[in-house]
């Protein structure tokens, strides 16, 4: 078929070439965009006095009623045509005639897909806000029922303290709050319109490009028209975002496993999001969490691969951009979809409290407060630090904790122990005397509690 440009070509593209060159096998996917941002455009032209008011509302209606049909599956985004504008102006012009051919004027291809891939990207944003926004309210269930569920602490995956499950969700919730203020300032950064920068110079028709921007919700309009059409930091950027989350959703994944291992029994988890295997009856297996651990990689690659792309580009356009699209749909689908699975395990989960806290009881968890203990007892850190340290090998022999001793087992260690140890180093006042902001008590984690409602009920990313 005939190109849109083919005008200073004398002969056919070769057929490989057309191939390689075209990106209507993926830039199909923001066609609500690319006529959401045509509508903008001739609206624009009708106040300018470009176009007259019968030829816009024309042109409104016929592109109104492209993505009507493409959206109700009666028209076919073809693959004959090299890019979504293509088929969109090709697909206007046939059903409204010559009126058709007035929708590109003032237009570059070169700031027609600047637009459509900042206004998907845009929709994209708000989207995986929204996502966020559920998966903290799940969090923040889970923190307020378990204030007081008690369990170990660790380092370098060795049980170090007690805590309680609401602690460590509430490190997630602030993980995935953190994400979403990263939503809000690229939001904030990227809404700005490129349309009306032409294919890198501007245009010498009387263009409003505030207006235009204005219909689109955009804050105003791009200031230079060179970055304009070859700007795509805010897609670095909004990968970087999705690169962070998945790896936020990676290390709980890998919390999510341990805890569901014989070993841990921490966790059960629903049916819905667990497998067996063929082999082995025994098995439950934690796919979801193991599949979002696998797929961090994916969306990091597609990071890695649009700053290799953009790093040897001069100004402006380049045909290399066209490989911000592929890659970038395929990391924002997986983001979204690994947040919702994984919100949704998360909401069905059982956490096994008995089995949490004995953990935490058998690890040594309160050695540091059975530390403390004697110091108050006027003992010196260093020599308190010994003595528990006995202690500790003195209950790995005898497989018991530290709680579990009869005093004149304390004694036999220590004379300094008296009967009130056995209050100092329980594991709820080993929590809830830690009152220091940021801390594990039930008294602070219930401000936190209420301090993320708050947050969780503040407005939302909408798109104007």
């Amino acid at each position: 078929m005939a190109q849109l440009w083919g005008g200073r070509f004398t002969k056919e593209t070769d057929q490989l070439v057309y191939n390689f060159n075209a990106s209507i096998s993926f830039d199909c996917k923001f066609f609500r965009e690319d006529i959401e941002g045509s509508i903008a455009h001739v609206v624009m032209m009708e106040k300018q006095g470009m176009i007259t008011a019968e030829e816009k509302d024309l042109i409104v209606k016929g592109l109104i009623s492209i993505r009507k049909d493409v959206e109700e599956g009666t028209l076919e985004i073809s693959m004959e045509y090299e890019d979504i504008h293509s088929f969109v102006e090709a697909n206007l012009i046939d059903r409204i005639g010559e009126a058709g051919k007035k929708l590109h004027t003032g237009r570059s291809r070169n700031d027609q897909v600047a637009l459509d891939m900042k206004l998907y990207v845009r929709n994209q944003v708000t989207e995986v806000d929204r996502l966020l926004k559920e998966f903290l309210t799940t969090i923040n269930k889970i923190m307020k029922e378990n204030l007081h569920t008690y369990m170990p602490g660790f380092t370098h995956l060795q049980k170090a303290q007690p805590t309680t499950l609401a602690h460590h969700m509430g490190a997630y919730f602030e993980m995935f709050k953190r994400d979403r203020q990263r939503m809000h300032d690229i939001y904030a950064r990227m809404n700005y319109s490129p349309l009306g920068s032409g294919a890198l110079a501007g245009t010498t028709y009387p263009l409003d490009r505030y207006y235009s921007a204005s219909l689109l919700g955009f804050e105003g309009p791009t200031s230079n028209s060179m970055d304009s059409v070859s700007d795509r930091d805010y897609i670095i950027e909004f990968l970087s975002a999705l690169s962070t989350i998945m790896m936020h959703l990676s290390r709980f994944s890998e919390e999510v496993i341990i805890w569901n291992s014989n070993e841990y029994g921490f966790v059960d988890i629903d049916d819905a999001y667990s497998t067996g295997r063929s082999i082995m009856p025994q098995k439950k297996n934690p796919d979801i969490a193991e599949l979002v651990r696998g797929k961090t990689g994916r969306v990091y690659g597609a990071l890695v691969s649009i700053l290799t792309t953009m790093k040897g580009l001069p100004l402006a356009y380049n045909k290399d951009m066209q490989e911000d699209k592929e890659l970038t749909f395929d990391a924002i689908d997986t983001t979204k979809g690994c947040i919702a699975l994984f919100n949704g395990m998360m909401s069905t989960i059982k956490f096994r409290n008995e089995q949490m806290a004995k953990s935490a009881m058998m690890g040594f968890t309160n050695a540091t407060d059975a530390a403390d203990y004697l110091v108050k007892k006027g003992v010196p850190f260093r020599d308190a630090h010994g003595i528990i340290g006995r202690l500790v090998l003195y209950c790995i022999d005898k497989n018991t904790s530290i709680d579990a001793l009869s005093l004149q087992e304390l004694k036999e260690i220590s004379e300094v122990f008296e009967e009130d140890v056995y209050g100092e180093i329980s594991l709820e006042t080993c929590v809830e005397k830690r009152l220091t902001h940021g801390g594990p008590s039930s008294v602070i984690m219930k401000k936190q509690v209420e301090e993320n409602e708050k947050y969780l009920e503040e407005g939302d990313l909408k798109n104007e």
